[in-house]
């Protein structure tokens, strides 16, 4: 909000030169929104709202007099707008000395009429007979992006992400309200800064990926080990999309920042997989107990069922550590929870899968990796 200006999630800014022509368009852009799923409230403001109190100065009237239209115009300015004429110090405060008729002689237009100006002759003239009056509608204020008019439309949503919200009133309003020539729309609030970090996060995922698969390489020296874990992400990320649904929480840039700590986790816990499936298997080997197939699925069991103690406490920690923030109501709570949200479903779900899928791929591995030992052993 502070650095948009847009105080509701999402936010259209109309530019374009003619005031009138945006005021119209905030108009029927406002209506087409309001029907849109997911629409709390639409408002667009009203940028030609305004009245204006106009004088013209009758020229032919200012000369029966003796006056210029300089003399009117400083009547008009200082008598009834107010002008500062000089400052008062007190101390290290500097106040304005502003001055003008009091209230009670400019509060309406008859008695502005009733303003006196003075004539080089000494005659006092009223504003009446030197100037027109007219009430004009004109703009409240005009704001401007970009050396551009603009006229803003806000848009409060409930019950829908803003991603998704976005996309379906892009089309709808492109649809019902084209712009004109020399106009232009653009998509601002939160959204605009999800736009941003969804970006941002195109770079970041892949590369956190790629960090993981070379940190499990340098640890394993295997690419099929580092594959293997990495294969088993994506089950960890179905137990954080069924909490996030469960909780119904939308997909935003800190759920995203969950998932990519869970991605972490789930790789920690296929690698203490890994590593007692890895242990088990090399001290069987050196002990010339890996001559069958069956010699391989002892070893499996052993190194998967009998070790299931250690990986419970390595998720449990992480799981009782996140608890708090899923449980929290204080200020930013909100936030927090959905970035520990997919960490915690996906946590469960990484470890039920893993205890059951990784050792079944360990043994389709090493079962082709010794297939050679083993037809060579019974051919001895």
């Amino acid at each position: 909000m502070l650095s948009t200006g847009i105080k509701t999630p999402v936010g259209i800014k109309l530019m374009g030169p003619d005031l009138e022509v945006l005021s119209e368009l905030g108009s029927r852009i406002e209506a087409v929104v309001r029907d849109i799923p997911g629409t709390l409230s639409a408002y667009s403001e009203r940028v030609t709202g305004g009245n204006y109190l106009d004088f013209e100065i009758r020229r032919d009237q200012i000369a029966r007099y003796g006056l210029t239209i300089g003399d009117v115009q400083d009547v008009i300015m200082t008598a009834i707008g107010g002008m500062n004429v000089t400052y008062t110090v007190e101390g290290l405060e500097r106040y304005p000395v502003n001055l003008r008729y009091n209230r009670e002689l400019r509060d309406n237009t008859d008695r502005l009429k009733r303003v006196l100006v003075s004539a080089p002759t000494g005659a006092q003239v009223p504003l009446a007979q030197l100037t027109d009056f007219y009430i004009r509608k004109g703009p409240a204020g005009i704001k401007s992006e970009n050396a551009r008019q603009s006229a803003w439309i806000y848009v409060d949503l409930k019950g829908i992400d803003v991603g998704t919200y976005v996309k379906m009133a892009k089309t709808v309003v492109e649809r019902d309200v084209p712009l004109p020539t020399g106009y232009s729309m653009v998509w601002s609030g939160q959204f605009e800064y999800m736009e941003k970090a969804r970006k941002t996060l195109n770079i970041i995922v892949p590369v956190t990926l790629l960090v993981i698969f070379i940190l499990l390489y340098i640890h394993f020296y295997s690419v099929i080990e580092a594959a293997i874990v990495m294969a088993s992400l994506p089950f960890a990320m179905v137990g954080g999309v069924w909490l996030l649904y469960l909780l119904g929480y939308n997909l935003s840039v800190a759920v995203v920042v969950g998932f990519i700590a869970l991605a972490g986790l789930a790789a920690e816990t296929g690698v203490v997989m890994l590593v007692y499936l890895d242990e088990t298997f090399e001290r069987r080997k050196k002990q010339g107990k890996m001559n069958t197939p069956a010699d391989l699925e002892a070893a499996i069991i052993e190194g998967a069922v009998e070790r299931v103690r250690p990986k419970l406490m390595t998720v449990s920690t992480t799981l009782i550590g996140l608890l708090p923030v899923m449980l929290g109501t204080e200020t930013g709570s909100e936030v927090m929870k959905r970035i520990a949200g997919p960490m915690v479903g996906g946590l469960i779900s990484s470890t039920i899968l893993t205890l059951v899928i990784i050792p079944a791929v360990y043994e389709i591995w090493k079962r082709w990796e010794l297939r050679k030992e083993w037809s060579n052993a019974e051919r001895g």
